[in-house]
Protein backbone atom coordinates (compact mmCIF):
# COMPACT_ATOMS: atom_id res chain seq x y z
CA UNK A 1 0.00 0.00 0.00
CA UNK A 2 3.25 2.76 0.67
CA UNK A 3 4.48 1.92 -2.51
CA UNK A 4 0.95 2.60 -4.33
CA UNK A 5 1.02 5.68 -2.15
CA UNK A 6 4.49 6.72 -3.00
CA UNK A 7 3.69 5.97 -7.27
CA UNK A 8 0.54 8.08 -6.70
CA UNK A 9 2.10 11.03 -5.80
CA UNK A 10 5.02 10.31 -8.05
CA UNK A 11 2.47 10.58 -10.93
CA UNK A 12 0.83 13.81 -9.89
CA UNK A 13 3.83 15.49 -9.64
CA UNK A 14 4.85 14.28 -12.90
CA UNK A 15 1.42 15.39 -14.31
CA UNK A 16 1.59 18.91 -12.62
CA UNK A 17 5.32 19.25 -14.70
CA UNK A 18 3.82 18.03 -17.83
CA UNK A 19 1.14 20.58 -17.43
CA UNK A 20 3.34 23.60 -16.46
CA UNK A 21 5.64 22.84 -19.72
CA UNK A 22 2.82 23.06 -22.03
CA UNK A 23 0.99 26.02 -20.21
CA UNK A 24 4.64 27.71 -20.63
CA UNK A 25 4.74 26.57 -24.20
CA UNK A 26 1.10 27.97 -25.07
CA UNK A 27 2.28 30.87 -23.30
CA UNK A 28 5.38 31.52 -25.45
CA UNK A 29 5.27 34.02 -28.07
CA UNK A 30 4.06 32.99 -31.51
CA UNK A 31 5.75 35.32 -34.15
CA UNK A 32 3.66 35.79 -37.18
CA UNK A 33 4.67 39.44 -38.66
CA UNK A 34 8.15 40.36 -39.90
CA UNK A 35 9.26 43.89 -40.05
CA UNK A 36 11.88 46.35 -39.70
CA UNK A 37 13.26 48.75 -37.25
CA UNK A 38 15.93 51.24 -36.48
CA UNK A 39 15.28 51.18 -32.63
CA UNK A 40 19.07 49.65 -32.61
CA UNK A 41 20.21 52.22 -34.02
CA UNK A 42 20.34 50.71 -37.55
CA UNK A 43 17.93 48.93 -39.95
CA UNK A 44 17.24 45.50 -39.11
CA UNK A 45 13.95 42.88 -39.05
CA UNK A 46 12.53 41.85 -36.03
CA UNK A 47 9.80 39.50 -35.48
CA UNK A 48 6.62 39.94 -33.73
CA UNK A 49 3.25 38.71 -32.81
CA UNK A 50 0.06 39.65 -33.84
CA UNK A 51 -0.35 41.85 -30.89
CA UNK A 52 2.91 43.32 -31.17
CA UNK A 53 3.10 42.33 -27.59
CA UNK A 54 7.03 40.63 -28.31
CA UNK A 55 9.64 41.28 -30.30
CA UNK A 56 12.91 39.52 -31.00
CA UNK A 57 15.95 40.95 -33.51
CA UNK A 58 17.06 38.23 -36.02
CA UNK A 59 19.80 40.48 -38.04
CA UNK A 60 22.76 42.10 -37.40
CA UNK A 61 24.05 43.74 -40.44
CA UNK A 62 25.60 47.17 -40.39
CA UNK A 63 24.60 47.74 -43.80
CA UNK A 64 20.84 47.97 -42.93
CA UNK A 65 18.15 44.84 -43.92
CA UNK A 66 14.70 45.30 -44.70
CA UNK A 67 11.46 44.02 -46.62
CA UNK A 68 10.74 40.74 -45.29
CA UNK A 69 8.88 38.68 -47.42
CA UNK A 70 8.22 34.83 -45.72
CA UNK A 71 8.38 31.51 -47.48
CA UNK A 72 4.95 29.50 -48.30
CA UNK A 73 5.74 26.84 -45.04
CA UNK A 74 6.83 29.98 -43.15
CA UNK A 75 10.34 28.37 -42.57
CA UNK A 76 12.70 31.24 -44.63
CA UNK A 77 12.26 34.85 -45.23
CA UNK A 78 13.46 36.53 -47.74
CA UNK A 79 14.93 40.71 -47.55
CA UNK A 80 17.32 42.40 -48.84
CA UNK A 81 20.40 44.20 -47.08
CA UNK A 82 22.88 46.96 -48.28
CA UNK A 83 26.47 47.23 -49.28
CA UNK A 84 28.94 49.46 -50.73
CA UNK A 85 27.75 52.71 -48.70
CA UNK A 86 24.52 51.67 -49.34
CA UNK A 87 24.96 51.97 -52.99
CA UNK A 88 24.69 48.25 -53.87
CA UNK A 89 21.13 46.34 -52.35
CA UNK A 90 21.17 42.65 -52.34
CA UNK A 91 18.39 39.54 -51.66
CA UNK A 92 19.31 37.13 -49.22
CA UNK A 93 17.39 34.62 -47.54
CA UNK A 94 17.41 33.63 -43.85
CA UNK A 95 16.05 30.71 -41.45
CA UNK A 96 12.86 32.46 -39.67
CA UNK A 97 15.10 32.97 -36.24
CA UNK A 98 18.09 34.54 -39.09
CA UNK A 99 20.10 31.79 -38.75
CA UNK A 100 21.63 30.80 -42.74
CA UNK A 101 22.06 33.54 -43.61
CA UNK A 102 22.66 33.62 -47.84
CA UNK A 103 23.36 36.63 -50.34
CA UNK A 104 21.09 35.76 -53.30
CA UNK A 105 22.13 38.54 -55.71
CA UNK A 106 25.16 40.45 -55.98
CA UNK A 107 25.12 42.94 -58.79
CA UNK A 108 27.29 46.11 -58.03
CA UNK A 109 25.32 49.46 -57.83
CA UNK A 110 21.84 47.99 -58.54
CA UNK A 111 18.89 48.43 -55.52
CA UNK A 112 17.67 44.64 -55.67
CA UNK A 113 14.51 45.00 -53.34
CA UNK A 114 11.05 43.62 -53.03
CA UNK A 115 11.38 40.09 -52.63
CA UNK A 116 8.49 37.73 -53.39
CA UNK A 117 8.05 34.08 -53.15
CA UNK A 118 6.20 32.00 -55.39
CA UNK A 119 3.29 29.99 -54.28
CA UNK A 120 5.18 26.94 -53.83
CA UNK A 121 8.50 28.25 -52.90
CA UNK A 122 10.75 27.05 -55.50
CA UNK A 123 11.18 30.60 -57.01
CA UNK A 124 11.82 34.35 -56.20
CA UNK A 125 10.96 37.72 -57.67
CA UNK A 126 12.25 40.85 -57.40
CA UNK A 127 12.64 44.56 -58.37
CA UNK A 128 16.35 45.45 -59.90
CA UNK A 129 16.59 49.46 -59.56
CA UNK A 130 19.80 51.33 -61.31
CA UNK A 131 20.67 53.97 -63.68
CA UNK A 132 22.04 52.79 -66.89
CA UNK A 133 25.06 54.88 -68.79
CA UNK A 134 23.06 57.54 -69.98
CA UNK A 135 21.86 58.24 -66.36
CA UNK A 136 18.45 57.30 -66.90
CA UNK A 137 16.59 55.17 -64.02
CA UNK A 138 15.87 51.93 -65.07
CA UNK A 139 13.11 49.18 -63.68
CA UNK A 140 13.40 45.88 -64.19
CA UNK A 141 11.76 42.90 -62.38
CA UNK A 142 13.72 39.77 -62.42
CA UNK A 143 13.15 35.76 -60.84
CA UNK A 144 15.24 33.15 -59.55
CA UNK A 145 15.28 30.19 -58.33
CA UNK A 146 14.94 29.99 -54.26
CA UNK A 147 18.57 29.42 -53.94
CA UNK A 148 19.29 32.04 -56.30
CA UNK A 149 20.38 30.22 -59.57
CA UNK A 150 19.13 31.11 -62.70
CA UNK A 151 18.61 34.62 -62.46
CA UNK A 152 16.24 36.26 -65.11
CA UNK A 153 15.01 39.15 -66.28
CA UNK A 154 11.48 39.33 -67.05
CA UNK A 155 12.29 41.59 -70.09
CA UNK A 156 8.67 42.12 -71.32
CA UNK A 157 7.85 43.79 -68.16
CA UNK A 158 8.69 46.80 -66.50
CA UNK A 159 8.47 48.34 -62.45
CA UNK A 160 8.52 46.73 -58.96
CA UNK A 161 7.20 45.36 -56.39
CA UNK A 162 6.20 42.04 -57.82
CA UNK A 163 3.88 39.63 -56.11
CA UNK A 164 2.72 36.13 -57.16
CA UNK A 165 -0.90 35.16 -56.95
CA UNK A 166 -2.11 31.86 -55.96
CA UNK A 167 -2.11 30.49 -59.62
CA UNK A 168 1.37 31.80 -60.19
CA UNK A 169 0.94 35.12 -62.38
CA UNK A 170 2.38 38.25 -60.92
CA UNK A 171 0.80 41.48 -59.72
CA UNK A 172 3.19 44.91 -60.11
CA UNK A 173 3.55 48.25 -60.36
CA UNK A 174 4.12 48.86 -64.17
CA UNK A 175 6.07 52.23 -64.47
CA UNK A 176 5.70 54.54 -67.63
CA UNK A 177 7.50 57.18 -69.56
CA UNK A 178 5.80 60.33 -67.55
CA UNK A 179 6.74 58.54 -64.30
CA UNK A 180 3.63 57.63 -62.96
CA UNK A 181 2.77 53.62 -61.88
CA UNK A 182 0.25 51.73 -62.25
CA UNK A 183 -0.96 48.19 -60.81
CA UNK A 184 -0.82 45.20 -63.55
CA UNK A 185 -0.88 41.20 -63.20
CA UNK A 186 0.96 38.98 -66.07
CA UNK A 187 2.18 35.34 -66.53
CA UNK A 188 4.89 34.69 -64.49
CA UNK A 189 6.79 35.03 -68.13
CA UNK A 190 5.69 38.40 -68.55
CA UNK A 191 2.87 37.90 -71.52
CA UNK A 192 -0.63 38.46 -71.11
CA UNK A 193 -0.40 42.13 -69.26
CA UNK A 194 -3.51 43.47 -68.06
CA UNK A 195 -3.61 46.51 -66.28
CA UNK A 196 -5.69 47.04 -63.55
CA UNK A 197 -5.64 50.74 -62.57
CA UNK A 198 -5.98 53.72 -64.80
CA UNK A 199 -4.88 56.97 -62.63
CA UNK A 200 -2.60 59.97 -63.39
CA UNK A 201 -1.08 59.08 -59.92
CA UNK A 202 1.26 56.67 -58.25
CA UNK A 203 0.12 53.27 -57.17
CA UNK A 204 2.58 51.00 -55.60
CA UNK A 205 3.10 47.48 -53.46
CA UNK A 206 0.19 45.38 -54.64
CA UNK A 207 -0.08 42.47 -52.18
CA UNK A 208 -2.61 39.76 -53.19
CA UNK A 209 -4.99 38.56 -49.97
CA UNK A 210 -4.97 34.76 -49.15
CA UNK A 211 -7.75 33.61 -51.18
CA UNK A 212 -6.38 35.44 -54.39
CA UNK A 213 -9.77 37.43 -54.71
CA UNK A 214 -8.35 40.96 -53.86
CA UNK A 215 -5.55 43.07 -53.91
CA UNK A 216 -3.95 45.78 -51.65
CA UNK A 217 -2.29 48.56 -52.38
CA UNK A 218 -0.94 51.87 -51.64
CA UNK A 219 -1.46 55.25 -54.15
CA UNK A 220 -1.22 58.85 -54.05
CA UNK A 221 -4.74 59.25 -56.11
CA UNK A 222 -6.12 61.74 -53.63
CA UNK A 223 -2.90 63.40 -53.06
CA UNK A 224 -1.77 61.93 -50.10
CA UNK A 225 -0.33 58.13 -49.77
CA UNK A 226 -2.79 56.17 -48.92
CA UNK A 227 -3.93 52.35 -48.92
CA UNK A 228 -6.40 51.21 -51.33
CA UNK A 229 -8.29 47.75 -52.09
CA UNK A 230 -9.83 46.29 -55.56
CA UNK A 231 -10.67 43.25 -56.90
CA UNK A 232 -7.99 41.18 -58.90
CA UNK A 233 -9.89 42.24 -61.89
CA UNK A 234 -9.21 45.74 -60.83
CA UNK A 235 -12.79 46.32 -59.97
CA UNK A 236 -14.47 47.86 -56.60
CA UNK A 237 -11.27 49.88 -56.18
CA UNK A 238 -11.77 51.48 -52.75
CA UNK A 239 -10.43 53.67 -50.50
CA UNK A 240 -9.10 52.67 -46.82
CA UNK A 241 -7.38 55.07 -44.97
CA UNK A 242 -7.80 58.56 -44.60
CA UNK A 243 -4.70 60.15 -42.92
CA UNK A 244 -2.69 63.79 -43.56
CA UNK A 245 0.53 60.89 -43.66
CA UNK A 246 1.55 59.23 -45.74
CA UNK A 247 0.34 55.10 -45.52
CA UNK A 248 2.40 52.57 -47.27
CA UNK A 249 3.29 48.93 -47.82
CA UNK A 250 -0.11 46.76 -46.79
CA UNK A 251 -0.14 43.35 -45.82
CA UNK A 252 -2.96 41.10 -44.94
CA UNK A 253 -3.99 38.86 -42.03
CA UNK A 254 -3.65 34.76 -42.75
CA UNK A 255 -7.61 34.75 -43.63
CA UNK A 256 -7.59 38.27 -44.97
CA UNK A 257 -9.85 39.77 -42.60
CA UNK A 258 -7.29 42.06 -41.49
CA UNK A 259 -4.62 44.17 -42.93
CA UNK A 260 -1.09 45.72 -41.05
CA UNK A 261 0.74 48.86 -42.90
CA UNK A 262 3.43 51.50 -42.09
CA UNK A 263 1.97 54.93 -41.60
CA UNK A 264 4.93 57.66 -41.34
CA UNK A 265 5.30 59.94 -38.46
CA UNK A 266 7.74 63.22 -37.86
CA UNK A 267 9.66 60.69 -35.72
CA UNK A 268 9.50 58.09 -38.41
CA UNK A 269 6.55 56.02 -38.64
CA UNK A 270 4.71 53.01 -36.97
CA UNK A 271 2.52 50.07 -37.85
CA UNK A 272 -1.27 50.07 -37.45
CA UNK A 273 -3.64 47.21 -38.28
CA UNK A 274 -7.33 47.59 -39.49
CA UNK A 275 -9.93 45.53 -40.89
CA UNK A 276 -9.78 44.52 -44.50
CA UNK A 277 -12.88 47.13 -44.82
CA UNK A 278 -10.71 49.79 -42.88
CA UNK A 279 -12.16 49.95 -39.88
CA UNK A 280 -10.59 49.80 -36.23
CA UNK A 281 -7.37 51.65 -37.04
CA UNK A 282 -5.14 51.21 -34.07
CA UNK A 283 -1.16 50.98 -33.75
CA UNK A 284 0.17 48.05 -33.57
CA UNK A 285 4.07 48.72 -33.49
CA UNK A 286 5.77 51.48 -32.85
CA UNK A 287 8.83 52.22 -34.63
CA UNK A 288 8.36 50.15 -37.45
CA UNK A 289 7.61 49.85 -41.24
CA UNK A 290 8.17 47.27 -44.45
CA UNK A 291 5.95 44.64 -42.28
CA UNK A 292 5.19 41.31 -43.50
CA UNK A 293 2.11 38.94 -42.43
CA UNK A 294 2.87 34.81 -42.31
CA UNK A 295 0.08 33.56 -44.31
CA UNK A 296 0.39 30.16 -43.22
CA UNK A 297 0.14 28.01 -39.91
CA UNK A 298 2.25 25.10 -40.92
Amino acid sequence: MKYVKILSVFLTLLSVNVYCQNSEKSKSPSYTIAYSSNESGNPEIYLTNTEGKSKIKITNHAGGNGYSAWSPDGKQIAFYAKYNEKKTWSIHTMNSDGANRKRLTQAKDKWDSAPAWSPDGSKIAFARQYKNTDKITQTEIWIMNSDGSEQTQIKSISGGGPCFTSDGRLVFHSEFKDKKSEISISDVDGTNIIQLTHTEAEEWHPEVSPDGKRIAFMSNRDGNYEIYVMDIDGSNQKRLTFNNVRDSTPSWSPDGSQLIFYSKTDNGGDIYIMNSDGSSVKKNISNGGQAAWLKTTK
